[in-house]
């Protein structure tokens, strides 16, 4: 399995083996391929069974790879083919034998649990699932009222945390008071500057209208009453009760 998990780790996260100790010319690291981060996500070694207090003799190839999660880690270490991590950090890492005994998708899905534990802020936010969000709109700086009618797609200032994919739900202010439009977001960190008092835009994103909402279905009385919703100052996700009832309208 050595040469297809290898061509595996090459192709997905464009990361090749380093062997760095002579003494074991077989162990090979796997860092992310990223700038800034030099992370290890993987370590594949060959060790004799005994060392991992397995039955047998001879040696047995394996991947050890960091699972922040206590409790998944544990419920891991109930499956055969899974154990504390040898010679490694064994609150965090785990060894997955490469004898069998460990599905063979069962082991990529755990190599892309040690990849996402050990990359960098930024990247994790790129790689993670699309999101549903709330984003505030105030009528006193444009009028978003009208923003859709003559196109099905805009520029908007861009949200904290919020990604290409994404979806945005746009609640206009006051007298309004209401989500209007559901969004897609198309394009990210287009540059941009602006500065008028209180409101400062460094950069823009692109948003797509899906779908228009009725002024008195999703007022803020009712986000407020429903949804557990009391502000709307800034992009925040939204809860799964309005997530549904945003879906049904």
């Amino acid at each position: 399995m050595k040469e297809q998990l290898f061509r595996h780790i090459k192709k997905k996260y464009k990361a090749s083996p380093e062997y760095l100790w002579r003494r074991f010319p077989e162990y090979a690291v796997f860092r992310h391929a990223e700038e800034g981060n030099n992370k290890w996500f993987a370590l594949f070694a060959v060790v004799e069974k005994e060392k991992l207090g397995l039955a047998g003799g001879g040696f047995v190839p394996l991947l050890n790879l960091k699972i922040d999660d206590m409790f998944f880690r544990d419920m891991l270490f109930q499956e055969a083919g899974i154990m504390p991590a040898y010679h490694m950090n064994k609150q965090r890492w785990i060894t997955v034998l490469l004898d069998g005994s460990v599905a063979e998708n069962k082991v990529y899905e755990l190599l892309d649990m040690s990849y996402m534990a050990t990359a960098s802020k930024k990247l994790k936010q790129k790689m993670r699932p699309p999101k549903e969000w709330i984003i505030p709109s105030n009528p006193k700086y444009y009028d978003i009222v009208h923003a859709f009618d003559d196109t099905d797609e805009i520029d908007w200032k861009q949200g904290k945390g919020i990604k290409t994919g994404d979806t945005v739900f746009m609640y206009v202010g006051a007298p309004m008071s209401a989500i209007l439009y559901k969004c897609r977001v198309t394009d990210m960190d287009i540059p941009y500057s602006y500065q008028n008092g209180d409101l400062t835009i460094t950069s823009l994103m692109k948003i797509k209208l899906q779908k228009r909402y009725k002024p008195d279905k999703f007022t803020f009385e009712v986000l407020k009453r429903d949804h557990g919703i009391y502000a709307v100052r800034g992009p925040r996700g939204i809860p799964d009760s309005l997530s549904i009832a945003l879906k049904k309208r």
